[in-house]
Protein backbone atom coordinates (compact mmCIF):
# COMPACT_ATOMS: atom_id res chain seq x y z
CA UNK A 1 0.00 0.00 0.00
CA UNK A 2 1.22 3.20 -0.85
CA UNK A 3 2.80 5.69 2.13
CA UNK A 4 1.48 8.98 2.29
CA UNK A 5 3.43 12.29 4.10
CA UNK A 6 1.29 14.53 5.57
CA UNK A 7 1.28 17.38 8.53
CA UNK A 8 -1.79 16.96 11.57
CA UNK A 9 -2.35 20.06 13.15
CA UNK A 10 -3.92 19.58 16.56
CA UNK A 11 -5.20 22.16 19.20
CA UNK A 12 -6.50 20.83 22.53
CA UNK A 13 -9.23 22.67 24.39
CA UNK A 14 -10.24 20.46 26.82
CA UNK A 15 -7.16 19.02 28.66
CA UNK A 16 -8.92 15.84 30.13
CA UNK A 17 -8.58 14.79 26.51
CA UNK A 18 -4.37 15.14 26.20
CA UNK A 19 -3.97 11.37 28.10
CA UNK A 20 -6.47 9.42 25.60
CA UNK A 21 -4.67 11.83 22.66
CA UNK A 22 -0.91 10.51 23.62
CA UNK A 23 -2.20 6.76 23.94
CA UNK A 24 -3.50 7.43 19.95
CA UNK A 25 -0.69 9.00 18.88
CA UNK A 26 1.74 6.43 20.95
CA UNK A 27 -0.21 3.25 18.93
CA UNK A 28 1.12 5.27 15.70
CA UNK A 29 4.34 5.61 16.28
CA UNK A 30 6.03 3.99 14.07
CA UNK A 31 4.75 6.13 10.78
CA UNK A 32 5.45 9.55 13.39
CA UNK A 33 8.32 11.60 11.78
CA UNK A 34 8.35 14.31 14.59
CA UNK A 35 6.12 15.85 16.60
CA UNK A 36 5.97 19.79 18.18
CA UNK A 37 3.90 20.94 20.95
CA UNK A 38 3.43 24.61 21.95
CA UNK A 39 1.05 25.08 25.25
CA UNK A 40 -0.37 28.61 24.77
CA UNK A 41 -0.99 29.23 28.93
CA UNK A 42 -2.45 32.57 27.80
CA UNK A 43 -5.52 30.62 25.98
CA UNK A 44 -5.49 27.94 27.87
CA UNK A 45 -4.94 25.27 24.53
CA UNK A 46 -2.05 23.21 23.39
CA UNK A 47 -1.04 23.26 19.76
CA UNK A 48 0.49 20.35 18.46
CA UNK A 49 1.52 19.26 15.06
CA UNK A 50 2.47 15.95 13.92
CA UNK A 51 4.35 14.80 10.82
CA UNK A 52 3.33 11.39 9.64
CA UNK A 53 4.70 8.73 7.10
CA UNK A 54 1.96 6.60 6.61
CA UNK A 55 -0.50 4.43 4.12
CA UNK A 56 -3.30 7.15 3.68
CA UNK A 57 -5.95 4.78 5.24
CA UNK A 58 -4.10 4.86 8.74
CA UNK A 59 -3.77 8.68 8.83
CA UNK A 60 -7.40 8.96 8.58
CA UNK A 61 -7.92 6.56 10.76
CA UNK A 62 -5.97 8.21 13.11
CA UNK A 63 -7.38 11.33 12.07
CA UNK A 64 -10.81 10.92 12.65
CA UNK A 65 -9.98 9.46 16.52
CA UNK A 66 -8.13 11.91 17.38
CA UNK A 67 -11.44 14.44 16.39
CA UNK A 68 -13.71 12.39 18.12
CA UNK A 69 -11.82 13.08 21.26
CA UNK A 70 -14.00 15.91 23.47
CA UNK A 71 -12.51 19.60 23.13
CA UNK A 72 -9.89 18.35 20.49
CA UNK A 73 -9.72 19.61 16.47
CA UNK A 74 -7.54 18.23 14.23
CA UNK A 75 -7.01 19.00 10.51
CA UNK A 76 -4.72 17.04 7.98
CA UNK A 77 -2.60 18.12 4.72
CA UNK A 78 -1.30 15.81 2.97
CA UNK A 79 2.22 16.23 0.35
CA UNK A 80 1.75 14.71 -2.89
CA UNK A 81 4.72 12.37 -2.12
CA UNK A 82 4.21 8.99 -2.16
CA UNK A 83 6.27 6.15 -1.95
CA UNK A 84 5.44 2.45 -2.07
CA UNK A 85 6.31 0.34 0.77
Amino acid sequence: MENRVAVMSIIVENYESVERLNALLHDCAEYIIGRMGIPYRAKHINIISIAIDAPADAISALSGKIGNLPGVSVKTAYSGVGNED
